[in-house]
């Protein structure tokens, strides 16, 4: 995916993965992290690396989720941002809003996530 624009879809495919179940956002996260990637969630979690990035993708999936308000920011020619709002829900949970940033470069054809931050909304 080279289009710049197709990094929110992209975004939205993951989402797609985590609310399909663990083997699915595995296998999705597998083909687009970076090796030495980093996520940040609410509540101080901080995974660095693409091996123990993976390791957590066993949780329970969102039931549905909606991205509001996605926006492409260019860092450089080859690094971009998405950033968003957004709200989901887990069975038997609150809904989750979160505001959220992923950081993608460039990798030969495709694009590999570097970065990616959870702010509670």
């Amino acid at each position: 995916m080279n289009d710049v624009e197709g990094l929110v879809e992209l975004e939205k495919r993951g989402w797609r993965a985590l609310s399909t179940g663990g083997e699915a956002a595995t296998a999705f996260y597998e083909e687009v992290l970076a090796e030495d990637a980093v996520m940040i969630f609410p509540g101080g979690m901080l995974i660095k690396g693409k091996a123990r990035i993976l390791e957590t993708m066993g949780g329970p999936p969102w039931q549905w989720f909606e991205l509001k308000d996605a926006e492409v920011i260019a860092l450089s020619d080859d690094t971009y941002a998405v950033a968003y709002e957004v709200s989901a829900q887990r069975e038997g949970s609150e809904v989750y809003h979160a505001l959220i940033s992923s950081i993608y470069t460039r990798a030969g054809e495709g694009w590999q996530l570097v970065l990616h931050q959870q702010s509670a909304a």
